[in-house]
């Protein structure tokens, strides 16, 4: 569908703000790696929690929420929205923890917490693993959702959307460091979250759709509109609510889900001005992306059931486009009125910009500062390594775009995702509270989780994916645990400083600390206040899931569910409010 003057207009505006504002912080972020990688360690918690949701906010994920209600209907969001678990534990337990580490990237963690040749190895590997490898699958995915929005709304060949959608995005971000990121960020996620309600609203009311009451009650849907998979069929109940809750959220890594926190996440963690402003920025980033903003995308993937209840029916009207259930999104947004077509499309540039201008300059921090700095040029000059970084920038986009060409479905390059992950979410948990877990540990699960992958893609047992997920996982974990207790301990000196900088608490250290009484290093002491934080975390699972839900019912009618659920989640507030305070006083 073309789009009108008045769209070229509002999309060309963001576009100069956007890039003005790359170039107005410009100077500021090129004085030195800390104001470039994480602008200067003074950001408050509301502009990086908002940070936080815009990146997650990526053109790719209203394709793939898509893709999971027509294939699943709405209780298939359960495979990611068992990440909250994850999250509330970064919130009241790792977000402080990261503060205090003081490193410059989360990778600089792994000289700080191991020693020898071994964690030495593992930081340069995972920087160039993480920050090429991993983070160009990320950023592939993404530029495919850019392809299928630029294939329906402008008829655009593939080439053509991820060369027209990088321009702008290498411009800024690498102008701008983290400090652009963040301040773009802010604009992109309030431009994205107008565009996605208006269009659900605009959707949901077309003649077609006939309004909310016809949608839900339509036979395409109706059946698809469960919170919770049916029990009675125990295949759905296992793939989309057992194995994830049971399985996936503390056993996979997966970008800004990871276990323990990590990656773009722990950047900005350790960008806040303090560790109240850590735990404040991850906190609002877990009720935004969780209870604020899936109900637009997912009233707009139901509506795409009654317009293309078959993958063929948009196939037939936009024969161009690359094929997959998630184009039910953009196919929906074709038929947006000018104007509002404008402010939508500006929304998923938005989106798609915020996503991948983090992962440039996530990636670049990895390559210029734990690979060049550390392994090629020790004496580089802050100058030349935010250099480095730019350069990074440009090259990590180029890699990106080539591989978006080869990807074709949201929902199979998730699952892939998480296979290459699988198995070592725990060992990023554990590292914090049991001294044991050395380098060894993270090289095995690293090693055994990325060979896995390639077991299951490349031969055919004809396991699930859940089959495979689960699989990796059980061989992973017992791998890193077999060779965490078969290899020796991190020196202690190393572990004594670790201890002393980030005051963890938990049993896991007590053998340690008699280990330190004997080699004479002295640890400080620490308050135990676990109870305190897992209380915190569980009270903020519940908060989030019932605000979700609450806001599902009102949208479905149900009042009086809505209400008790609103109840719940306004104790379980206050709840934590008062843990809180009771935290600080111990």
């Amino acid at each position: 569908m073309p789009l009108a003057t008045l769209d070229w207009i509002l999309i060309g505006s963001f576009f100069a703000i956007f890039l003005l504002i790359g170039i107005l912080v410009a100077k500021r972020s090129g004085k030195n790696t800390k104001e470039f990688f994480l602008s200067g360690r003074n950001m408050p918690w509301w502009l990086l929690g908002i940070s936080m949701v815009a990146t997650t906010f990526s053109a790719d994920t209203p394709n793939l929420v898509t893709d999971i209600v027509r294939q699943n209907g709405v209780s298939g969001n359960w495979v990611w929205w068992t990440f909250l678990l994850t999250g509330m534990l970064t919130v009241f337990v790792y977000a402080k923890l990261w503060r205090r580490s003081k490193v410059l990237t989360d990778l600089e963690f792994y000289e700080m917490r191991y020693s020898g040749k071994e964690a030495a190895f593992l930081r340069g590997f995972r920087a160039l693993y993480l920050g090429v490898f991993f983070n160009v699958m990320i950023m592939a995915s993404v530029c495919l959702a850019a392809i299928k929005i630029g294939g329906i709304l402008f008829n655009l060949q593939p080439w053509e959307c991820v060369l027209y959608a990088s321009i702008i995005t290498v411009v800024y971000s690498s102008f701008g460091g983290l400090r652009g990121v963040i301040f773009t960020d802010f604009l992109q996620f309030i431009v994205a979250m107008i565009g996605s309600v208006w269009a659900a609203y605009h959707i949901v009311n077309m003649k077609e759709i006939g309004g909310l009451d016809k949608l839900l009650a339509h036979e395409n849907v109706a059946d698809k509109l469960n919170f919770l998979p049916d029990f009675s069929d125990t295949s759905s109940l296992l793939v989309l609510l057992i194995i994830p809750i049971a399985v996936q959220w503390w056993s996979v890594w997966y970008p800004g889900a990871e276990p323990g926190g990590g990656g773009y996440i722990a950047q900005r963690m350790l960008s806040a001005k303090d560790e109240k402003n850590a735990i404040g920025a991850t906190l609002l980033f877990n009720v935004a992306h969780y209870a604020l903003r899936p109900w637009p995308w997912i009233l707009i993937a139901l509506a795409s059931l009654v317009m293309y209840p078959e993958l063929t029916d948009i196939g037939d009207k936009f024969p161009n486009a690359v094929m997959g259930h998630d184009l039910g999104y953009p196919a929906m947004l074709a038929e947006l009125p000018p104007g509002l077509l404008g402010i939508v499309v500006a929304s998923l540039i938005a989106a798609f910009m915020s996503t991948i201008s983090t992962h440039l300059n996530w990636g670049s921090s990895y390559i210029s500062l734990d690979f060049y700095k550390r392994f090629i040029k020790p004496t580089a000059s802050e100058k030349e390594l935010v250099g480095i970084g730019r350069l990074s920038t440009v090259v990590l986009m180029f890699l990106s775009a080539l591989l978006a060409l080869a990807l074709s479905s949201a929902l199979s390059t998730f699952a892939i995702l998480l296979q290459i992950g699988a198995g070592t979410g725990l060992i990023f948990i554990l590292r914090w509270f049991w001294w044991r877990v050395n380098a060894y540990s993270e090289i095995t699960g690293m090693i055994v989780s990325f060979v896995m992958a390639l077991f299951f893609e490349f031969t055919n047992f004809g396991l699930e994916d859940y089959e495979k997920l689960v699989i990796g996982v059980a061989i992973t974990t017992v791998s890193w645990i077999v060779v965490t207790l078969l290899t020796r301990p991190t020196d202690t000196k190393t572990l004594a400083q670790f201890y002393n900088t980030v005051t963890p608490y938990g049993n896991g250290w007590k053998p340690f600390k008699k280990v330190a009484a004997n080699a004479s290093l002295p640890l400080k002491k620490t308050n135990d206040v676990f109870t305190i934080d897992l209380a915190s975390m569980l009270l903020g699972i519940v908060f989030v899931y019932t605000s979700l839900f609450a806001t599902g019912y009102v949208i479905y009618g149900n009042i009086t569910g809505a209400a008790i659920l609103i109840g719940i989640a306004i104790i379980s507030g206050v709840t934590i409010f008062s843990l809180w305070k009771k935290r600080k006083r111990t």
